[in-house]
């Protein structure tokens, strides 16, 4: 019945994405050059619409036959719609982070209340850290909303946010099966068909790119199936599964705090943007950042049922690893001796240099 339903999902994505890049112009779907793009023409924007009304279409439909049993789960759904909304409004009128983040926190509360939340952080040591319900319920908030946005801020190249979240839906979908999850198995396995048909779409060059309304709401869901994995493996193991956005997000703001900025400023400190700067090549770049997702989802899954102590450990090393090796401003920081004599000139302008925003390089299709 599963590969069934995401055979339907995937023929509808396909064909309505079809039909919607012939439809954008019109509807105003169109995500306009400027110099921060790397497309040089108009491309359609929003196709996250036709795959999450798919999947949500093809959902609606096993409800009310109650094919997999899960109509006790219809809040899940009406959560992520309205998630969806908000990223259907800001594709075609644009809409404020701050209004955003409401709808974000509005869904994630109905979930809450409906019981699916972060009750454990896993075991320490032979100790379970259970959370209170007046620490979970904001603790909650903040994990999936973060993630949710993280997710978003990773659709910067073709078939990158895809590829990622593909990758994070596969891993998600053998846990709903080795543990027997209907949610898990329904969610995870027909937004995998949905994302799948819109790569076709989307690999470089993309032909459409999936807009809020497909990221916002991919980053939600995979947020969702991360706090329901939480009740069968490891907390650790679910923050690698999840790592790439995670680690991206920590990185960046970590060098926004030294440099002594907001957090939450925009620039082009992200991984894609270092890579591609390095590189050039969105295709290289797009592929060497699977292979990352793919090798820390790989340990997430064997890391399922070990220590949550050592695992954190683990993920602080490789924090600090991808902390230092993507970081623009080593080459300045080598020792005086590497770089010749000490001039008071140079170590002037250094020093500015480092106060200063990174170097404005050719951007991905879409502004941080």
């Amino acid at each position: 019945m599963i590969l069934i339903l995401m055979l339907i999902t995937f023929a509808l994505t396909f064909l309505s994405i079809i039909a919607f890049i012939k439809l954008a112009p019109k509807l105003g779907f169109i995500d306009m050059p400027n110099e921060r793009s790397m497309h040089v023409k108009p491309v359609p924007r929003g196709a996250g619409i036709c795959f999450v009304v798919s999947a949500l279409s093809v959902s609606l439909i096993s409800i009310l036959f109650d094919l997999n049993q899960l109509q006790q789960y219809y809040y899940v759904y009406i959560a992520i719609a309205i998630v969806f909304l908000a990223g259907y409004v800001d594709d075609q009128k644009g809409l404020s982070p701050k209004i955003k983040f409401l709808f974000i926190i509005a869904a994630i509360l109905l979930l809450a209340l409906n019981g699916l939340y972060i009750k454990s952080l896993g075991v320490y040591l032979g100790q379970e850290l259970t959370l209170p319900i007046y620490i979970a319920i904001p603790f909650t908030i903040f994990a999936m909303a973060g993630f949710t946005n993280a997710l978003n801020l990773t659709d910067g190249l073709d078939g990158l946010a895809g590829m990622i979240s593909l990758v994070m839906l596969g891993a998600f979908l053998w846990v709903g099966y080795v543990y027997k999850d209907e949610l898990m198995i329904m969610l995870s396995s027909i937004f995998m068909a949905g994302v799948a048909a819109f790569l076709l779409f989307n690999w470089n060059p993309a032909k459409v790119f999936m807009g809020d309304s497909g990221s916002l709401t991919l980053g939600f869901v995979i947020a969702i199936l991360a706090v329901r994995a939480m009740e069968f493996i490891a907390p650790t193991a679910v923050l690698f599964i999840v790592v790439l956005p995670v680690l991206d997000t920590f990185i960046v703001m970590t060098r926004r705090i030294q440099r002594g900025r907001s957090p939450f400023s925009a620039d082009k400190t992200h991984m894609h943007h270092i890579l591609y700067k390095r590189y050039e090549d969105i295709k290289y770049t797009v592929i060497l950042l699977i292979y990352i997702q793919i090798a820390f989802t790989i340990i997430g899954v064997q890391l399922r049922n070990a220590d949550n102590f050592l695992s954190l450990i683990l993920f602080g090393i490789l924090f600090f690893i991808f902390l230092n090796l993507f970081d623009q401003r080593i080459k300045r920081r080598q020792p005086a001796k590497k770089r010749g004599r000490f001039s008071f000139r140079r170590f002037k302008k250094s020093l500015g240099d480092d106060l200063q925003e990174p170097e404005q390089a050719k951007s991905p299709q879409k502004p941080l």
